[in-house]
């Protein structure tokens, strides 16, 4: 039996043939996550809804995993313009509201494709 389980969540895929995350012993890493639009199967129009539908996902991963949002140790975020963090803060704000009780999180800028403004990546330690 494998230590290992890939996490694929509906309709959320990658182009090559990668799962959206993987467990292995408690330890549970994502690959890229964007604001992806399910309807149209591109990056949605803009900065709020990209960073909405990104969380959205992001959230799907961690349910998936049986992992929660306070398993999360660090998120990794890679914008176009890294000066545009508005909707990315409201959404964190949203997720994690009590400062005492949040996980790192990194910002950097990055030259995305395909029409994304902003993506991320994770890290969390599920109890065993």
């Amino acid at each position: 039996m494998s230590r290992r389980k890939s996490i694929y969540i509906d309709g959320f895929a990658h182009k090559n043939p990668i799962p959206a995350a993987a467990l292995v012993d408690g330890l549970l890493m994502s690959g890229i996550i964007y604001g992806l639009d399910l309807e149209t199967g591109k990056p949605a129009e803009g900065m709020d809804a990209q960073c909405r539908l990104m969380f959205r996902h992001f959230k799907a991963i961690l349910e998936a995993s049986g992992a929660t949002a306070d398993d999360v140790v660090k998120l990794n975020v890679f914008l176009l313009d890294r000066s545009d963090r508005a909707a990315l803060n409201a959404e964190w704000m949203s997720m994690y509201p009590d400062p005492d009780n949040r996980p790192v999180r990194q910002a950097m800028q990055a030259d995305l494709d395909g029409g994304k403004l902003i993506q991320c990546d994770f890290v969390a330690k599920l109890s065993q």
